[in-house]
């Protein structure tokens, strides 16, 4: 069964830099779309950015494009996002979530079944 972990939250500030982890296990098929999603309260989860686990395709919504890169550590175990130039309201719970690699570019939420507990990050 998946299980992701998320770490790396924590404060930083405005124009600062923080990189958050997702730990994987269970992931045995061959692809998957791995997700960084982020929450405040009051609001829906949005997706931020999606890689690809076969090929490393990667997206992003135009809130975080050029400012956070998602990557995927060795043998598929760790993703990453990077994020910089971070704003004030990029202050949100986040969270990493996973499903087999089909269309990674489809942001519905809904087709994300396996989710990690989260990790919350401040920009102040």
């Amino acid at each position: 069964h998946v299980q992701l972990v998320e770490s790396g939250g924590g404060l930083v500030q405005p124009g600062g830099s923080l990189r958050l982890s997702c730990s994987a296990s269970g992931l045995t098929r061959s692809a998957y779309c791995m997700a960084w999603f982020r929450q405040t309260p009051g609001k829906e989860r949005e997706i931020i950015a999606v890689i690809g686990s076969a090929g490393g395709t990667t997206y992003y919504t135009d809130s975080v494009r050029g400012r956070f890169v998602v990557s995927e550590g060795a043998f598929k175990k760790m993703y990453y996002l990077q994020m910089d130039n971070s704003k004030p309201e990029d202050t949100a719970q986040y969270y990493c979530a996973a499903r087999l690699q089909l269309s990674c570019g489809n942001f519905d939420r809904s087709l994300y079944k396996d989710w990690g507990q989260g990790t919350q990050v401040t920009v102040s």
